[in-house]
Formats: C-alpha cells, sequence, structure tokens
C-alpha cells in the first residue's frame, strides 16, 4: 500500500490528523528531502524510517521499493510541501504500482496552487495548471501557447526569477492583463499581490522577493 501524503506549506498546523495517523503508521517514509520532512516528523513526535524519493533517485530505486510494496510494506510519501505529485516526483511510481496492481490512496490535504486560486480574484470556473515553465529550451515557444489560453493560468515561478518573468509575461500577453501574486502562503509575511502585469512589475521591483511564488494569470478575453 502506497500513501501520497500533503505536507503543509508553510504553517505547521496545515496537516490533517488522517496524515499524522498515516505516517505514524506506515512502515517507510518517502521523504523528497529528509532534512526537510525530518523536521516536520520530529514536531509532530514521528519516529518512523525516512530514505530520499526525489527526481534525482527515482529511476535507480523504484523496483527495489515496488519490490518492498509487493512483499506487503505499507509506504508513505511526502514532497517538502503541499502534495506529492505536484511539480514533485511521484509519478513513475505512482504508475507503477498501479501496472502492478498496488493500491494507492491519496490523502486531501495542502497544496499552493488553489488557495492562490481562491484569493486571486480570477475566474475559477475553468483554470490551468502549467507549474514550473521551462527555464530556457522552449519557453518562448510556450508562451506563445499560453498567450492564446483563454482560460485562468496557474503558474508556479522561484522568488529569483519573478522579476523577468513578469516583464516577459508584459511582452507575451500585454501590459493590462490581471494577474496575481501571491508568496509565503501560510506564513506570517504571505502576501497576496494583484493588478496589471504592468503593475506588479512596478510593485516587485521595489522590493526584496523572497519565498515560493504561485503566479495566477487572467485568460485571454
Amino acid at each position: 500500500m502506497l500513501y501520497l501524503v500533503p505536507t503543509p506549506i508553510g504553517n505547521l498546523q496545515d496537516i490533517t490528523l488522517r496524515a499524522l495517523e498515516v505516517l505514524k503508521q506506515v512502515d517507510l517514509i518517502l521523504a523528497e528531502d529528509t532534512r526537510t520532512s525530518g523536521k516536520l516528523l520530529n514536531h509532530y513526535q514521528i519516529s518512523r524510517p525516512l530514505t530520499a524519493y526525489h527526481q534525482h533517485n527515482e529511476h535507480q530505486v523504484l523496483q527495489h521499493l515496488i519490490h518492498q510494496l509487493q512483499e506487503g510494506k505499507t509506504m508513505a510519501m511526502v514532497s517538502d510541501a503541499g502534495t506529492p505529485g505536484i511539480s514533485d516526483a511521484a509519478f513513475l511510481l505512482v504508475r507503477e504500482c498501479i501496472k502492478q496492481g498496488i493500491k494507492v490512496e491519496c490523502l486531501p490535504g495542502a497544496t499552493a496552487f488553489v488557495p492562490a486560486l481562491v484569493n486571486s480574484g480570477l475566474p475559477m470556473n475553468r483554470f490551468v495548471f502549467e507549474g514550473f515553465l521551462p527555464p530556457k529550451k522552449g519557453r518562448q515557444t510556450m508562451l506563445k501557447k499560453l498567450a492564446e489560453e483563454d482560460r485562468t493560468m496557474i503558474i508556479y515561478e522561484s522568488p529569483h526569477r519573478l522579476l523577468k518573468t513578469l516583464q516577459e509575461f508584459v511582452e507575451y500577453f500585454g501590459a493590462d492583463r490581471q494577474c496575481s501574486v501571491s508568496r509565503e502562503l501560510t506564513k506570517m509575511f504571505e502576501e497576496n499581490a494583484h493588478g496589471t502585469l504592468q503593475e506588479l512589475v512596478a510593485h516587485f521591483q521595489q522590493k526584496e522577493v523572497k519565498g515560493e511564488i504561485v503566479i495566477v494569470l487572467a485568460g485571454k478575453e
């Protein structure tokens, strides 16, 4: 049995009672970064075997984990923050579990793009999640494609690239396109900035940007 367990994106209290129970009971916890997950487990006094599982080692350890699951071990997969598989490793293991008839259960819980979307004030009835855009190869092609998207778009970005990305959006989507930028969600210095792309460029030119970023961008009218 494999459990996908969402973990808090900032505030450690944003974890479900069920998630805590699963983490206490499984035979093994797969973590994107064992140091980060170790802090969460220590906070809730959970002591279970912990091993690294991330995009750099998933191909090498996949069959070993499948073999253990087939022998009856229970595992929980966690990412550094949010729901495993949302811009984090999980796909390969889940696909192989399904292929091998191993039960997979994803618990509901924290993920960054949902509060960012709801906070944006932009249409929520239809939206598309793009995750992180290509940093170089294929980026221009993707931006041209998204310029024609009529659904609300959700994009993840790192703080050091935010300003450059917003400036690119002005170029491809137009300065007056409505946008929302959420950062440090659930934390003490949470910010949800709203306005046109040009207004947000001006806003973030005036400050040092920290924290994980979710950009919510209006679709083409």
